[in-house]
C-alpha cells in the first residue's frame, strides 16, 4: 500500500538498480519543469488511488515513478517542488480502532538478512504478502462491530456495510475475547492462484474498485475474501495468537504465518508461495517478529518489527535514450526504443521492440520519457505504453513509410543500406540458407569493407577478402567460407525463400523456367495461393533484379535455377 514512510526505503533500493542511479543532464530551469510534472503525475494517481479506489499505473511502476522522482530531487533540490502530500486526500470520517503502520519494503536478500540477524534470527515469522486492500475489523462480544479501510492509518472510510455482506469475513467469531480488533487483507479470491504463472492479474484493483462501486451487489462480495495477518489486540506471543485466531475460525489466516530461523527458510516458504498454488494473489513476503509493541501505541508509520520482501517486478519503468526506426527486407519500418538499463525479473534490459512505425506514431515514445515494459511469456521485455513524457520533448528524425511492393533496395544505396541488411540476414537466417555464423554484424562489416554489394556477392568471396575484414581473421575466414560452400548446396525452394519469395503456399516449384513462365491466373490455381498473392508471386517472378539474380545462381551451378 501507498504510505509516506516507505519512501526512503524504495528509493534506496530502486536507486542502486542500472539506470536510476545518474541525475539527468538538465539546467536548473528543465529540472524544475520535469520535476513539477512527475510530481503532478503522482498527485494524479494518489488522489485516484486513495480517494477513487482506483489504480491507473500498476503499484509496481508506481513505487518506481517515486523513486525515481525522490532521486531527481535529491538531484536537484533548489528546484524540487514541495513534498507529496501522499496522504492528504485519504483520511476518512472514521477513526480506526488500531493505527494501520504498512510496511517498509527491503530491496533483497542481503538486507532481510541483516534485519533477521539484528533480531538474533529469533521469535521470527513469514507470512505471504497478500495483494489486496488493507482493513481494520472491530469485534466486541464476538460480533462484527466495524470495518475501516486504510485511509492514512489514523482514520479512514467506514466499510462495515460492505463487509457484512463479504461471507469470507465473519459475522461473529466464536470462543472470541470481548474486544477483538483485527488486521488484514480483502482479496480477490482466485482458487488456485500461481503466482509465478499468472502474475497479480489486477487482483487489488478488482478488490478496490468493487468497494468503490455502487451498489456493492452480492456478486463482487461473493469474489472477496480475507487474509488476517495481524491481531494488533491479541496476546504478546505469536504463537498464542495463531493459536486463538485458529480458535475464532480464522485458521486458513493463521496456517499462512510460518516460523523461521534463517535466511534459508525464508526463501523456501518465499518460492514455495511463488510457485504453489494460494487463494489469492501476492506481491512478496512479509517477516515479522513474534513479539512486538502491543496495537494500543502503533503509528501509521513503518514499524522496525515488520518488513517486506517483495517478488522481483514484473513490471519495470525505463528512460528512454534513443529510437531506432529500422527498415525490413520488404520495406516495412519497425521500431526499437533504446533503453537506460533496467532490470525486469531479474534480467537488465536495455532496448524493447515498440513494434509498427504506426503504433509508435500512437505511444510518441521519445528519449527522456518513462515507458512501462513487462515480460512477455515471462521471457520477451514488452513495451507496454508511455507512462508519463518529459515535458520538453525531443525531437526525432521520423523515416517515411511509403507504400512499397517488397521489391526495391537490392543494393545497399542511398536510404537502402538498413533494407539490404534485412534482405541479407534474411538470406542466411532459418528462413533462407541457414548460413552458420554469420548474422548482422558480420553482414554489415562485409558491406561497409565494400565486399558485398549485391545479394549475392559473397558467393565469389575468397578466405583471404574474408580474412581481411576487420573482426573476422584467419580461423572464422575459413569457417565461413565452408559456410558459404555448404549454402549453394541448399535445395531450390530454400533458395527461392531466401532471396524473398512471397509465401506460395502448397504451390509446386518445378524449377525456374516454370515459375516465371506462370500468370497471375496459374498462380491463383495453385492451393493456398489467392488473388493477392497471386499478383505478388508474378510481380516478384518477372522483376529485372530478381531475374538477375537467377541468371547468377544458375552460372554458378545452383539446382533448380
Amino acid at each position: 500500500m501507498r504510505q509516506g514512510w516507505r519512501w526512503l526505503v524504495l528509493a534506496a533500493s530502486l536507486l542502486a538498480r542500472p539506470g536510476l542511479a545518474a541525475c539527468p543532464a538538465w539546467d536548473a530551469s528543465r529540472a524544475a519543469h520535469e520535476l513539477q510534472a512527475l510530481h503532478d503525475q503522482l498527485d494524479r494517481w494518489n488522489h485516484a488511488y486513495r480517494t477513487d479506489g482506483r489504480s491507473p499505473v500498476d503499484d509496481t511502476l508506481y513505487d518506481q515513478a517515486l523513486a525515481r522522482y525522490e532521486g531527481w530531487r535529491a538531484c536537484f533540490p533548489e528546484q524540487a517542488p514541495s513534498a507529496l502530500a501522499h496522504l492528504a486526500d485519504a483520511t476518512g470520517p472514521v477513526r480506526s480502532p488500531i493505527a494501520q503502520t504498512g510496511l517498509a519494503k527491503l530491496p533483497d536478500a542481503v538486507a532481510v538478512q541483516a534485519w533477521m540477524r539484528e533480531r538474533g534470527n529469533h521469535d521470527l515469522w513469514v507470512q505471504p504478502k497478500a495483494d489486496g486492500v488493507a482493513v481494520t475489523l472491530l469485534y466486541v462480544d464476538g460480533e462484527l462491530r466495524r470495518a475501516v479501510s486504510r485511509g492514512d492509518g489514523l482514520h479512514g472510510s467506514d466499510w462495515t456495510a460492505r463487509v457484512r455482506k463479504v461471507a469470507a469475513v465473519p459475522a461473529h467469531l466464536p470462543h472470541a475475547p470481548p474486544r477483538v480488533v483485527l488486521q488484514g487483507e480483502l482479496v480477490w479470491r482466485l482458487p488456485g492462484h500461481r503466482q509465478a504463472a499468472e502474475g497479480g492479474m489486477r487482483a487489488r484493483a478488482d478488490v478496490a474498485g468493487a468497494l468503490a462501486r455502487e451498489p456493492f451487489d452480492a456478486w463482487a462480495a461473493a469474489h472477496i475474501g480475507l487474509f488476517v495477518w495481524d491481531w494488533p489486540s491479541g496476546p504478546v506471543d505469536m504463537r498464542d495468537r495463531l493459536a486463538g485466531l485458529q480458535a475464532m475460525g480464522l485458521g486458513a489466516s493463521a496456517a499462512l504465518t510460518q516460523p523461521v530461523a534463517n535466511l534459508a527458510q525464508v526463501r523456501r516458504w518465499r518460492e514455495r508461495w511463488y510457485r504453489q498454488a494460494l487463494p489469492f494473489a501476492t506481491d512478496g513476503t512479509v517477516l515479522r517478529q513474534g513479539r512486538r509493541p502491543g496495537g494500543t501505541v502503533w503509528r501509521p508509520a513503518p514499524p522496525d518489527w515488520a518488513v517486506a520482501w517483495k517478488y522481483p517486478p514484473a513490471k519495470a519503468l525505463a528512460t528512454v535514450r534513443a529510437v531506432d526506426f529500422r527498415r525490413g527486407r520488404r520495406g516495412r519500418i519497425s521500431v526499437v526504443l533504446e533503453l537506460e538499463p533496467v532490470v525486469l525479473d531479474d534480467r537488465t534490459v536495455r532496448r524493447v521492440s515498440v513494434g509498427s512505425l504506426a503504433r509508435w506514431r500512437k505511444s510518441d515514445a521519445r528519449p527522456g520519457d518513462q515507458v512501462a515494459l513487462s515480460l512477455a511469456g515471462l521471457t520477451i521485455p514488452r513495451f507496454d505504453g508511455v507512462v508519463w513524457r518529459t515535458r520538453e520533448r525531443a525531437a526525432v528524425a521520423v523515416p517515411s513509410e511509403t507504400a512499397r511492393d517488397g521489391l526495391d533496395c537490392w543494393h545497399p544505396g542511398a536510404g537502402c543500406k538498413r533494407q539490404f541488411l534485412a534482405r541479407l540476414v534474411w538470406l542466411g537466417g532459418r528462413q533462407g540458407l541457414r548460413i552458420d555464423g554469420i548474422g548482422e554484424s558480420t553482414w554489415r562489416a562485409l558491406v561497409d569493407e565494400g565486399l558485398v554489394h549485391g545479394l549475392l556477392d559473397w558467393l565469389s568471396l575468397t578466405p583471404a577478402q574474408l580474412a581481411a575484414v576487420p573482426g573476422i581473421g584467419a580461423a572464422r575466414a575459413a569457417k565461413l567460407t565452408q559456410a558459404f560452400a555448404h549454402a549453394r548446396v541448399a535445395g531450390f525452394d530454400a533458395w527461392l525463400r531466401a532471396l524473398g519469395m512471397p509465401p506460395a503456399g502448397d504451390a509446386a516449384l518445378p524449377g525456374w523456367g516454370v515459375l516465371v513462365a506462370r500468370d497471375a491466373a496459374a498462380w491463383e490455381r495453385e492451393p493456398g495461393v489467392g488473388p493477392a498473392g497471386a499478383a505478388r508471386l508474378q510481380a516478384f517472378f518477372r522483376h529485372p533484379e530478381v531475374r538477375r539474380l537467377a541468371a547468377r545462381l544458375r552460372a554458378a551451378g545452383i539446382t533448380g535455377f
